[in-house]
């Protein structure tokens, strides 16, 4: 439901100064390199393809070099692509009106939830006026990384929107093995991880993500406890006045 007493915000101004400087030189940087990584990335393919043409059996520190590769740069090009999402936040989109369940079906479509977990559902609040891509990215964010970084093949998420004091507040709890208070902070910088990218394979920047487009939209992000045990819980929250 929408409340009656819930007024869209403002349309999302470009910023301006060092900052949006900054931003700029990021994703043109981003877009640039990325292509050259997109040419790295078939390299391994190709020598593949040509040693086995030529008849050379690939095993042994061969393979084990190739596959290096490919998850070395592999892990570059997500990088990059979360960098190009990131410089993007606010810009290049319509700020509109969204169904926040159509949203997220389109956003479990895009990610892959494990056979073992379920997704609980609880949006008292099915609209939001933001810009178009940020609710996806804000959404995909948040489901993705109580997904990624779950400890167990079963468990549960719980995804609940509602409006509390003039904001709209999104929120995704797990049962995962949780953030220490110490550490909960510090992983809204980008490219934080806890864990090495060996264990989990991610840029770091998904909660820089959820921070900066609640606080884009005049809200704000945190992290508490899971209601539902162990785990932990991300809010964000959006101005709507």
């Amino acid at each position: 439901m929408k409340p009656e007493s819930v007024q869209p915000p403002p349309v999302v101004e470009k910023q301006s100064g060092a900052s949006q400087d900054i931003e700029d030189f990021i994703y043109l940087i981003s877009h640039d390199v990325r292509a050259s990584v997109r040419a790295l990335l078939e390299l391994p393919r190709w020598i593949e393809e040509d040693l086995e043409e030529a008849g050379v059996k690939i095993d042994g520190s061969v393979a084990a070099s190739i596959e290096l590769m490919n998850r070395h740069t592999g892990r570059l090009d997500r990088m990059l692509v979360d960098l190009l999402t990131f410089s993007r936040i606010g810009r290049m989109q319509e700020v509109r009106e969204n169904h926040l369940p159509r949203v997220l079906d389109q956003v479990l479509e895009d990610i892959p939830v494990p056979a073992g977990f379920a997704v609980i559902r609880d949006m008292e609040c099915d609209q939001l006026v933001m810009g178009d891509r940020d609710v996806l990215t804000l959404f995909d964010a948040l489901v993705g990384n109580a997904l990624k970084h779950h400890d167990k093949s079963s468990g549960q998420i719980v995804i609940s929107t509602s409006v509390q004091a003039g904001e709209v507040v999104l929120s995704v709890a797990d049962d995962g093995p949780g953030i220490p208070p110490e550490y909960r902070e510090n992983v809204f910088g980008a490219m934080r991880t806890l864990r090495p990218r060996d264990e989990v394979e991610g840029s770091g920047m998904g909660l820089a993500n959820v921070r900066k487009i609640a606080t884009l939209y005049g809200g704000s992000a945190r992290i508490t406890d899971s209601p539902y045990g162990r785990g932990t819980l991300v809010e964000a929250r959006v101005g709507v006045n």
